[in-house]
């Protein structure tokens, strides 16, 4: 059995523009001790085609982590523009939030990321280099694709 659930995850300021921070407030119990610290990632697939284009936005150690639920805020800035190809960058995509522990994955948690331009001259004629000052991102909340992994807590 695991030793931590995630009970919660919460997207907030979203949507957003494309170049403020992402922002996830999480919340998870531990059923036991944790004597080695709790990795989590936030990932920004930047495009369908190659794993090469995948940016780490953030890392955060947590712990150790004493039994009880927790919560806290994961930030991470924008992924960096000049790492997305540019035919990728409106449209859908994917955020990651991962948590490891002794270098281990046990939870994935996956969100369709929308990134759109909001003014109406710019959707119908899109620029050919992205202005991503006026873009829009819209996580879609309403169903994160969540895997769980089987790990060796010991």
């Amino acid at each position: 059995m695991a030793q931590v659930q995630v009970q919660n995850v919460t997207v907030l300021d979203n949507p957003t523009k494309f170049t403020n921070p992402f922002q996830f407030e999480i919340t998870f119990e531990c059923q036991e001790n944790l004597e080695k610290d709790l990795e989590w990632k936030i990932i920004y697939v930047g495009s369908a085609s190659s794993e090469s284009y995948d940016q780490v936005l953030d890392t955060v150690l947590v712990g150790p982590v004493p039994v009880g639920t927790h919560k806290f805020v994961f930030q991470a800035d924008s992924p960096d523009t000049s790492k997305i190809p540019a035919h990728d960058v409106v449209g859908v995509t994917v955020i990651l939030l991962t948590c490891s522990y002794k270098e281990q994955e046990f939870i994935r948690v996956g969100y369709y990321v929308n990134n759109e331009y909001t003014d109406s001259e710019l959707i119908e004629n899109p620029p050919g280099q992205p202005q991503f000052d006026k873009l829009q991102r819209n996580i879609l909340t309403s169903s994160p694709r969540v895997t769980r992994f089987k790990i060796n807590w010991d």
